[in-house]
């Protein structure tokens, strides 16, 4: 039953069959299943976004059983809006979900002025998991990351406060991003010594940056520690976006800082090639380069942004084939050696 909420937007329930077609795969060796994709809220949920758009992203989401929802407290914009909008999806829709969704959420960058607002001290992981928690609307996160390496703090001093947050009922499990394969080994020894369940690595991996392969892979196996993987469609570089050129008003147009012209055009032929093989997959480009990371077994899930709900159905179709002949994996890796 449907009934109208104070904003005129349906009242949700949830699809019944949700869990019937979406895969879910185990995060190392914990007890963690998780959706194959999972949806990131790092755009398209900030005070800058339309709030109704991101509750038809996170509605759609759910009800193809996609139970994992990423966030860290300095998306938006402005910072910590991310959290907040979720929040008050979360109130409207998702509360009666609650022990069906694991949440995440990380602390590590620029958040708020001063010597305590950043990386990765015991004062600034406290604060910050105590205000996401706020924001949110939440009791937990299911698991609460370190966003990325600090050089100047002792890991003793970032993995304990992340094993106290854990034994103070903030998270239930604890992961890193970003950690190069050494500093991954000796956080998750730091953490074994603490009992504190490590069971996820966020790291940036796609087609064009392969930099896990190079032994972060390998020492997350031998750790028992899952990988979920972001930008998996390099900003959106492995998309028919760019086929054809640079459309006016897409992120290569407005040379952001982590894709402009210089970067497309470079990989521009890589990029038709690949699209050959998709179509004769059967796929568009972007399903097929998410099926080509999850083809790694230590990959538990793939986070995926959505700018609209129709996207991310597109997305998710990437799982009716996740199977690759020797033949193509070859011509693959032909193109983007």
């Amino acid at each position: 039953m449907h009934i109208n909420d104070k904003s005129g937007v349906q009242s949700y329930t949830a699809n019944p069959s949700r869990y019937e077609s979406m895969i879910y795969r185990r995060s190392g060796k914990s007890g963690v299943l998780l959706p194959a994709m999972s949806i990131g809220l790092w755009h398209n949920f900030g005070f800058v976004d339309a709030l109704q758009n991101g509750r038809d992203i996170l509605r759609t989401a759910f009800d193809l059983g996609i139970t994992h929802f990423d966030l860290a407290n300095n998306y938006g914009p402005p910072y910590g809006s991310a959290e907040e909008t979720f929040g008050t999806i979360f109130k409207k829709d998702f509360k009666p979900y609650r022990d069906e969704l694991f949440i995440a959420s990380k602390a590590g960058y620029d958040m708020w002025p001063g010597p305590y607002g950043n990386f990765g001290s015991r004062k600034y992981l406290i604060a910050s998991i105590d205000q996401s928690l706020k924001r949110m609307g939440l009791d937990y996160v299911d698991i609460f990351y370190h966003h990325r390496p600090d050089p100047d703090t002792p890991l003793e001093e970032t993995m304990g406060a992340l094993a106290d947050i854990v034994r103070q009922g903030k998270a239930l499990y604890v992961g890193i991003s970003n950690y190069k394969p050494k500093e991954t080994a000796l956080a998750a020894s730091i953490l074994k010594q603490l009992n504190v369940p490590f069971i996820l690595h966020q790291a940036r991996y796609s087609m064009f940056d392969r930099w896990v392969e190079d032994g972060l892979l390998h020492t997350l196996n031998e750790n028992g520690v899952g990988c979920i993987a972001f930008s998996p469609l390099a900003q959106g570089l492995l998309t028919d976006k760019y086929l054809n050129g640079i459309p006016e008003g897409s992120r290569a147009a407005k040379n952001l800082t982590y894709l402009d012209t210089q970067t497309v055009s470079t990989n521009l032929n890589k990029i038709r090639k690949l699209n050959e093989i998709a179509q004769k997959r059967g796929q568009k480009l972007s399903q097929m380069a998410i099926a080509w990371i999850l083809r790694q077994t230590q990959v538990a899930s793939v986070l995926v942004g959505a700018s609209s709900s129709k996207q991310l159905k597109e997305n998710i179709k990437t799982l009716d084939n996740l199977n690759f002949t020797e033949e193509e994996l070859e011509r693959i890796n032909t193109i983007i050696s």
